[in-house]
């Protein structure tokens, strides 16, 4: 039987503690791995720090969070209400680059792709975004 784990949430820096532990929790009782489960658990930190500084740009907000297992997939989606942003149009990073010639920005998404198996985003219909992080059940 497919099982999901839901979280509503306000969007703020302060209940980033809880979100991570809740997709730890969500993940390892989905059959993630220990070092996924923690790659998995900076990527999705990242994207609510995102929404939370540059979606909701420090006004109230909300966010739902769902984790659930698809065959090998574990998938997380992250829905907000602030303006539409696709990350999509962000491109990576030169990390060649001296630091203090670098663009600022853009590493979090660098982390959120490296961190996981694969990222797409999608406006929602009522406005919003939603953020899917897929990461790879390995046993």
């Amino acid at each position: 039987m497919d099982q999901t784990f839901h979280l509503k949430i306000k969007a703020c820096l302060e209940t980033l503690a809880e979100i991570r532990d809740f997709v730890g929790d969500a993940a390892l009782g989905l059959g993630l791995e220990t070092a996924a489960v923690s790659d998995l658990k900076v990527a999705v930190d990242e994207a609510v720090t995102n929404v939370v500084i540059h979606g909701y740009q420090g006004k109230s907000g909300g966010l739902e969070i769902n984790v659930e297992r698809e065959g090998d997939d574990l998938i997380v989606r992250i829905s907000d209400d602030a303006p539409s942003f696709s990350p999509e149009n962000v491109p990576p990073p030169d990390l060649t680059a001296p630091l203090e010639s670098r663009e600022i920005g853009g590493m979090g998404l660098h982390l959120m792709r490296t961190l996981t198996d694969a990222l797409s985003y999608r406006p929602l219909p009522s406005g919003g975004n939603q953020l899917t992080l897929v990461k790879k059940i390995t046993n």
